[in-house]
């Protein structure tokens, strides 16, 4: 049986759906560290991950079993992707399931600050009844920012029009504004006009650093802050000053720049303590439908890549999916772009009698991927010969 390694608690349909397919699945409720991984993944296929486990070069370079990794939640900034894809590695992640979830826990966190309901309740269970207005707000007619307007973005605008708020964004690519959305030109002019800021931008490298004391001096006076997109794009530092101070006059953090492996593990950030904060381990996208259907989704989409050679949505290789009919046999080859790949495939099959029934190729910076369907048995010569090309990155019988 191949087998297959699920780190971190995922949820047990991500365990049922491989194990339907036939594989012989490890699961494990924590992170695991570079050494720990290694030696874990000797003999294994499959890799689920969440967020807090690594894959590095040094990882892959010492995992010749490894053909798949699935990130069970939205970012694969953990995940080497490039060297993962050199060594055909297909990896697969969840780029919406969790998308509905991580705007609700934004909703709700933004009433809860524009509100001040941290203090009340801190008050009432220190025994102290301080029923006031003063500072707090409703959402309706505020104005709210978002710092990347993609899945969740864009869901957050939509919802948060409905209650009543404004909505401008800012995005480094071209994004279409929905409903009455307005898109800023500029950072600094998006937080000239929020009175909350959000940040829903990916896991990039140049994201880094996106966010700190400049900014948060740009925020208008009272403004309200929220990060539930990475802990190292936000300076946390020069968000407690700008807390302190007043300037920002809540926020809400699901995500830091380091994170402990394990559940019960010991926290600490310097935003602990300060009035009107919210913090969250990271559970932006946990809801028990979330993680369902994330464990739904990247394992399927695991079992078809292995099983099929799909690799639809894949965010390190070529993308293609080719239709299977029954009694065909197929070569899944993924081999670097150069031109020839093709003919090379097709001429080597001839040579040993081999009927061309189906086959699809793409392309994709330095990669190309072919899935070639055969009327007959694949003789291990022909295997052999494409497998020597120098060329070659993977290929896989399939059937």
């Amino acid at each position: 049986m191949p087998k297959a390694l699920l780190l971190e608690n995922l949820h047990p349909q991500a365990v049922s759906i491989l194990e339907a397919a036939g594989y012989d699945v490890t699961t494990r409720t924590g992170a695991l560290d570079e050494s720990e991984l290694i030696d874990a993944l000797e003999g294994v296929q499959v890799l689920g991950i969440r967020s807090k486990t690594h894959v590095t070069a040094e990882v892959l370079a010492n995992a010749p079993d490894l053909v798949a990794i699935g990130a069970y939640c939205i970012g694969t900034n953990q995940i080497d992707l490039a060297d993962a894809a050199a060594r055909g590695v297909a990896t697969f992640n969840a780029p919406f399931s969790n998308t509905r979830s991580v705007v609700e826990i934004a909703l709700a966190q933004m009433i809860a600050l524009t509100r001040r309901l941290t203090e009340f309740d801190k008050a009432m269970h220190d025994g102290v009844w301080n029923k006031s207005a003063t500072g707090a707000h409703e959402i309706r007619g505020r104005t709210l920012g978002i710092i990347g307007y993609g899945n969740i973005g864009t869901q957050l605008s939509v919802l948060a029009e409905n209650l009543g708020l404004s909505v401008v964004f800012y995005d480094t690519a071209e994004k279409l504004a929905l409903g009455n959305a307005r898109r800023m030109d500029t950072l600094d002019e998006l937080l000239a006009t929020a009175d909350i800021v959000t940040l829903h931008v990916d896991g990039r490298s140049g994201n880094a650093g996106l966010f700190g004391a400049k900014q948060f001096a740009q925020m208008r006076p009272g403004a309200v802050f929220l990060n539930l997109s990475r802990g190292f794009v936000v300076d946390y530092a020069a968000l407690r000053d700008a807390v302190v101070s007043g300037h920002v006059s809540g926020a809400a953090v699901d995500v830091f720049p380091v994170e402990p492996k394990r559940k019960g593990d010991p926290f600490d950030s310097e935003l602990r303590g300060l009035p009107n904060v919210i913090l969250t381990p990271h559970t932006g996208g946990s809801t028990e439908e979330a993680q369902e259907a994330i464990g739904q989704f990247v394992s399927a989409k695991l079992r078809d890549y292995m099983n099929t050679g799909s690799t639809t949505l894949s965010v390190n290789v070529p993308n293609l999916a080719l239709e299977q009919k029954p009694g065909v046999h197929r070569l899944a080859y993924l081999h670097r772009n150069v031109p020839g790949v093709l003919a090379a495939v097709n001429a080597t099959l001839a040579e040993h009698g081999v009927n061309i029934e189906g086959q699809l190729l793409t392309t994709s910076g330095e990669l190309g991927y072919v899935v070639t369907d055969a009327g007959a048995p694949i003789d291990p010569v022909v295997v052999d010969a494409l497998t020597s090309r120098p060329e070659s990155v993977r290929l896989r019988q399939l059937s």
